[in-house]
């Protein structure tokens, strides 16, 4: 691995890993909302949530480019958003799974006991959705890593600024002789790939296993 093999890779970690913390928040806060609505708006709400999972990447870097600032488009920063917004409904529907999995009289004992909505949330769904919340959030991470066509669209493939692992591999193809370096960047994407996904199965397991919540 060359140096800019290397500098794609830690650009791909840096951006999964804070597109994922910056999708925490809205994450858990629309799958808690979601959960067990079956309103209209709700379901108007999931709709939108889930467009990013269905569009083909590149509009939904076209529509990134759009809204964002000049000054942020073509940065990392435009990265770490075009990774957050394609990874989002992934992390927004395992926490939704992991919310309406619990026991509804467990959230009704704690508000009898003088919680409010907040504390309730807190210390009793939170808790016990964790395995399904830190699942979709592997499975986030797993999709920052491995988002092409966005970041493509909204950041560009700046080498040692917005080239990251995906559009690195893609450059060394289109090289004369880059068949070798290809090859290890190809390997790198499925090792860490492979290690988010069978992060995220651990977690599900758990989460579904009898000793579980």
């Amino acid at each position: 691995m060359t140096p800019d093999d290397w500098s794609a890779v830690a650009l791909s970690l840096r951006v999964a890993t804070v597109a994922t913390l910056l999708t925490a928040v809205p994450s858990l806060a629309l799958g808690w909302w979601l959960a067990g609505r079956l309103s209209w708006g709700a379901k108007l709400a999931e709709f939108v949530v889930l467009l990013p999972l269905v569009l083909p990447p590149v509009v939904t870097g076209y529509g990134l480019l759009i809204v964002l600032p000049r000054g942020v488009a073509f940065t990392w920063a435009a990265s770490v958003l075009a990774s957050a917004v394609v990874g989002l409904p992934l992390f927004v529907q395992l926490a939704r799974a992991g919310f309406e999995a619990v026991e509804p009289e467990l959230l009704e004992a704690a508000r009898v006991d003088g919680a409010g909505r907040w504390t309730a949330f807190r210390t009793v769904a939170v808790p016990l959705a964790l395995p399904a919340l830190a699942a979709g959030a592997a499975l986030h991470f797993a999709r920052g890593l491995g988002e092409f066509g966005a970041t493509l669209v909204v950041a560009g493939n700046l080498p040692g600024r917005t080239q990251t692992l995906p559009l690195a591999l893609y450059s060394r193809l289109q090289q004369m002789g880059g068949e070798a370096a290809s090859v290890r960047l190809a390997v790198a994407a499925v090792v860490l790939a492979a290690l988010s996904l069978g992060l995220s199965r651990l977690l599900l397991r758990r989460w579904h296993s009898p000793s579980g919540p």
